[in-house]
C-alpha cells in the first residue's frame, strides 16, 4: 500500500464494533447448519405456522422477558422462531420500525441464547406454556398442514407486515455459500471483520463525497455484516455513530445482467475499494460457489440415526495406507511491473506453475498485467500448500500479428507458501517482489513485480484412486468392455494412486459351493493383495448379499425402485446408499464435459448431522476412477467399486437396473462416449473441493474488461472465448457463466438501497487448450474458466454475463 492507503486503511480499523463478530459468525453458521438440517423450515405450511408462532408468541414473550425478567437465567428461543427471527432482523431498518410501531423499542437478543447452544430450555418452556397453553413450546410438524390462519392473524394487535416468506426464501441459500470448513476458522474471521470495517470505511467516504455508490460484498463480509445485524440495538447505535443513519440491508434486489444494478455496483465498489485501500478487493473462499447442488430426498432420514466410528478388524486396518493430502485455494492476481527494460511494453504476460509440480497442479499458466493491459485477469486454482509459486515475465513481439514470435523471459521471483500455511499465518499478501533477471536481460535497474496473491485455509483433499487392468488392452478398447466384447482371462486389477504408486490388487473369484440339500450356489470372492503382499479376502458373496471386510458391512441391492431412487444400500457401522449418476457436490456444472450418468454412483451417507445426505465418494465405474472424500470409506468405497465394474463389465447396464425403475432414466443419461483407460494411457480426475469462484477442478481467469459471450450453455459450449497475448489458449473450451459472492448490498451515498454481492463466472473444462493442458478437464489438465469480479449476486439468482471470457 502507499502511504496515503495505509492510512486509509488504518483509519478503517479504528471504527468501533459493540460486539465480538467472530465469536457471533460462529454461532451463526452452528444455528444455519440446525436450520439446514430442518428444511421444512424454509418453505410451506411449517415456515407459514413458524411466522404464526414467532409473531404471536415469541415477540410477546421476548418482551415480557425484557421488561420485567420473568426468570433468572436466559430465553431460549425455539429454533422455528429463532429461523425467522433471524430473517427479520437481516433486514434491520424494518425490524427497527415494526419494533418501535408495536412494542415501542427495538427487541434485543440480549439474555436470550440460540437454541443450538445447548442451554436448557426447561424454564423457557415452562414460562412459554403458562403463556400459550394451546401452542407447544417445540414446534409440532403435524399441526404444520395447510390450514387459514388469517382469522388468528387478523385477531393479532401486532403482526409485522413485513413480508417473512420471502425473507426466508431470499436467505435460505445463504447458507451454502458460507458452509465450508474456512468460514469456521478464527484467522479468516478475523480478516472478514477487518475487511467489514473497510467496507462501512467505504459507504462512509462515499457519503461524505455525497458520492452515490451502490456498494456490494463478497461473502466474508456479508457473513459479518449478517452477524452485527444479528445484534440490532448494537447494529444501530454502532452504524449510526459510523454514518449517521441505520445502513440499509435489503437483498430483494435479483437481477445480475451485465449493466444491471447488481453488475455496475460490484464492479464500482472493486475499483473504489482497490483505489482507497491499495489491496485487492476479491478473496479466496469468499466468492460465490454456484447454486447448492440439487437435494437428493425432501424428507430427511430417521433423527435416531447414530453414526458409529468405523473401526476394522485389526488384519483390515492396515490393508491401504494412504498419506493424507492437503490442499488450498489459490487466487492470483499481477497488478503492476516497474522498470520494465524498453522495448517491452504492451507484450508482457506472468507465467506461473509450482517450482515443484504437485498431484493437484502441475501445469503452467499465463495471466496479463494490468497496469499494462488494462485488462484485470485474476487466476483460481488449488494446489498442495507446500513448495514455491514461481512467477516468470515473459514478453513477445507484434502479439497482434498471427505469426507465433518467440517468448522472451525477462526474470522470474518466487512465492513459498509455507511462509504463509505452515502453520497459517496469512491469507493474502499484496507486494512487490524483485525479479531475478534472466540471461541476457540484465538492466540498470532491478525489475519488480507487484503479486496480488490469497489462500484459504488448508483442507484435507480427496483421495484419488484409479483401477487399472494389468493385463494390456488395446488402446481404443474400453476399460470395461460390454459383455462379450473381449473375453477376459482371470486378470488382477491394480489400484493406485494420483502419484502411479500402487496401494492394492484385486481379484474376482467364482466358484460353486455344496449346500446341506447337495445343490450347488454360486459364490464369489473379492481378494486382494496388499503392497506389503499379503493376500485377504475382501467380499464374499452368498447369492444374495455382499459381506465386505470380515462382515462389517453388507452391499444389499434394491429389489424395488426406491422412492429416492438409490440402487445399494451400503449396511454396516453408518447409513450409506448408492446412488446413480453424479449427486450432490458431485453434480455436474453446467457446460462440464459431458458423460454417460449411468458410468457413475454417488455414494452418500446419511446422519444426524447429514439428515439430507452427504456425498462421500464418487465412483466412475467405467473409467475405473474413484474420488473418496474420508478416509473410513477407502477400503470398503475402492472395494464396493471393483464389485460394482465387475458387474457393468459382465451384465452391462442392465445389470445396474432394480424393479419398477432404470438406471438408464433419460436419454442423456444414455450418450455413450469414448473415454477409455488402460494401464498405458492414464488420465487424471480432479479434486472437487469446491473454490471460492467455483472453479472446482482446475484453473480460472477473471476479466473485467473485454469482449462479449454468448450467456449458457450453447453453440460451442457456451460463451465466447478470447487469447491474450502470445500465451493464450485456443480452441473452443467454452465457459459456463456463474456469478460470484453474496446477495446483499448498500446504497453507499445518499441513497440507501441495496443489492446483490461478488460476482464471478465458472466453466468446467471441456477438454485441453492449446497451451497444453489437455485430458478431459482433469487434475493434470485444467478446467479453465473467465471469472469477471465485477459482478454482485445473491445466492439465489441465476446467473449473469460476463464482461470478458478468457481461456489460459
Amino acid at each position: 500500500m502507499e502511504m496515503e492507503q495505509e492510512l486509509a486503511w488504518a483509519e478503517a480499523q479504528k471504527i468501533v464494533i459493540s460486539e465480538d463478530l467472530v465469536s457471533v459468525a460462529k454461532q451463526q453458521l452452528q444455528f444455519l447448519a440446525a436450520v439446514d438440517r430442518n428444511r421444512w423450515l424454509y418453505d410451506g405450511p411449517a415456515l407459514q405456522r413458524a411466522i404464526y408462532r414467532y409473531n404471536i408468541c415469541w415477540l410477546p414473550l421476548l418482551t415480557k422477558h425484557s421488561e420485567s425478567q420473568t426468570k433468572e437465567g436466559p430465553l431460549v428461543v425455539p429454533l422455528d422462531c429463532e429461523w425467522v427471527w433471524h430473517c427479520h432482523r437481516l433486514n434491520p431498518v424494518r425490524y427497527k420500525s415494526d419494533c418501535e410501531e408495536f412494542y415501542g423499542r427495538i427487541l434485543d437478543n440480549q439474555n436470550v441464547v440460540s437454541s443450538v447452544q445447548g442451554t436448557s430450555k426447561r424454564e423457557t418452556e415452562e414460562i412459554w406454556n403458562k403463556l400459550y397453553p394451546d401452542e407447544p413450546y417445540n414446534f409440532d410438524l403435524t399441526r404444520a398442514v395447510p390450514c387459514d390462519i388469517s382469522e388468528k392473524i387478523s385477531a393479532a394487535e401486532k403482526y409485522t407486515k413485513y413480508d417473512l416468506v420471502s425473507a426466508v426464501e431470499r436467505q435460505g441459500p445463504f447458507f451454502y455459500q458460507v458452509s465450508r470448513p474456512h468460514m469456521n476458522n478464527d484467522l479468516f474471521l478475523e480478516a472478514a471483520v477487518a475487511r467489514y470495517k473497510g467496507f462501512l470505511h467505504l459507504i462512509k467516504s462515499n457519503r461524505e463525497k455525497s458520492k452515490k455508490c451502490f456498494c456490494v460484498p463478497t461473502y466474508d463480509i456479508d457473513l459479518i455484516w449478517h452477524s452485527h445485524q444479528l445484534h440490532p440495538v448494537s447494529y444501530c447505535k454502532d452504524l449510526v455513530e459510523v454514518l449517521g443513519k441505520v445502513l440499509e440491508h435489503d437483498d430483494t434486489d435479483s437481477d445480475r445482467t451485465k449493466g444491471k444494478k447488481l453488475d455496475v455496483g460490484f464492479s464500482e465498489t472493486t475499483k473504489q475499494w482497490e483505489e482507497m485501500f491499495g489491496s485487492r478487493y476479491w478473496r479466496a473462499g469468499a466468492m460465490y460457489r454456484g447454486s447448492a447442488p440439487s437435494p437428493l430426498v425432501a424428507t430427511p432420514c430417521a433423527s435416531n440415526i447414530v453414526t458409529k466410528k468405523v473401526v476394522a478388524a485389526a488384519d483390515y486396518q492396515k490393508t491401504i495406507h494412504l498419506s493424507e493430502v492437503k490442499v488450498v485455494e489459490v487466487l492470483l492476481e499481477f497488478v503492476g511491473v516497474r522498470n520494465l527494460p524498453e522495448g517491452h511494453k504492451g507484450s508482457l504476460f506472468v507465467s506461473f506453475s509450482k517450482t515443484q509440480p504437485d498431484t493437484i497442479f502441475n501445469a503452467k499458466r499465463r495471466l496479463s498485467i494490468l497496469s499494462e493491459s488494462g485488462v484485470k485477469q485474476v487466476a483460481s486454482f488449488q494446489c498442495q500448500p507446500t513448495g514455491h509459486l514461481l512467477f516468470e515475465l515473459e514478453s513477445c513481439s507484434a502479439p497482434n500479428l498471427p505469426i507465433l514470435r518467440p517468448v522472451k523471459t525477462i526474470g522470474s521471483t518466487s512465492i513459498s507458501l509455507e511462509d504463509f500455511l505452515a502453520p497459517v499465518s496469512n491469507l493474502s499478501v499484496e507486494k512487490w517482489l524483485e525479479l531475478v533477471p534472466s540471461s541476457g536481460s540484465v538492466g540498470s535497474n532491478p525489475v519488480f513485480l507487484r503479486v496480488a496473491i490469497s489462500f484459504s485455509i488448508p483442507t484435507p483433499a480427496p483421495y484419488v484412486l484409479h483401477m487399472v487392468r494389468s493385463r494390456s488392452l488395446s488402446k481404443n478398447s474400453c476399460f470395461f468392455p460390454l459383455p462379450g466384447r473381449v473375453p477376459f482371462a482371470k486378470s488382477w486389477s491394480r489400484i493406485i494412486d494420483e502419484s502411479g504408486n500402487e496401494v492394492i490388487s484385486f481379484q474376482m473369484r467364482d466358484f460353486k459351493k455344496a449346500n446341506e440339500r447337495n445343490s450347488s450356489i454360486l459364490k464369489k470372492e473379492v481378494i486382494g493383495i496388499t503392497k506389503s503382499g499379503e493376500t485377504r479376502t475382501l467380499a464374499e458373496f452368498g447369492g444374495t448379499n455382499w459381506s465386505l471386510i470380515d462382515s462389517q458391512w453388507s452391499l444389499q441391492r434394491q429389489k424395488k425402485f426406491t422412492k429416492d431412487g438409490h440402487l445399494f444400500e451400503l449396511m454396516g457401522p453408518r447409513m450409506v446408499k448408492l446412488f446413480p449418476g453424479r449427486k450432490l457436490d458431485y453434480e455436474p456444472k453446467h457446460c462440464e464435459k459431458r458423460r454417460n450418468e449411468v458410468d457413475y454412483m454417488t455414494v452418500v451417507e446419511f446422519s444426524g448431522e447429514d439428515p439430507y445426505g452427504k456425498a462421500v465418494a464418487l465412483l466412475d465405474l467405467k473409467s475405473g476412477f474413484f474420488k473418496v472424500k474420508e478416509e473410513w470409506m477407502v477400503l470398503p468405497g475402492v472395494t464396493v467399486a471393483f464389485i460394482l465394474s465387475d458387474i457393468l463389465r459382465k451384465e452391462g447396464y442392465n445389470g445396474l437396473t432394480v424393479t419398477g425403475g432404470n438406471f438408464k432414466e433419460s436419454d442423456h443419461l444414455n450418450q455413450e462416449i469414448d473415454w477409455c483407460h488402460d494401464e498405458g494411457k492414464r488420465t487424471d480426475l480432479t479434486t472437487e473441493v469446491g473454490l471460492n469462484v467455483e472453479v472446482a477442478n482446475g484453473n480460472a481467469l477473471i476479466s473485467e474488461k473485454g469482449g462479449a459471450c454468448s450467456g449458457g450453455c450453447g453453440g460451442t459450449c457456451g460463451n465466447a472465448v478470447r487469447t491474450g497475448g502470445c500465451g493464450g489458449c485456443g480452441g473452443g473450451c467454452g465457459n459456463a457463466v456463474k456469478s460470484g459472492g453474496c446477495g446483499s448490498g448498500c446504497g453507499g451515498g445518499c441513497g440507501g438501497g441495496c443489492g446483490g454481492c461478488g460476482s464471478m463466472v465458472k466453466s468446467s473444462g471441456c477438454g485441453g487448450c492449446g497451451s497444453g493442458c489437455g485430458g478431459c478437464g482433469g487434475r493434470l489438465g485444467y478446467e479453465n474458466s473467465a471469472v469477471n469480479p465485477g459482478l454482485s449476486v445473491h445466492p439465489n439468482e441465476g446467473p449473469i454475463q460476463p464482461q470478458d471470457v478468457l481461456v489460459a
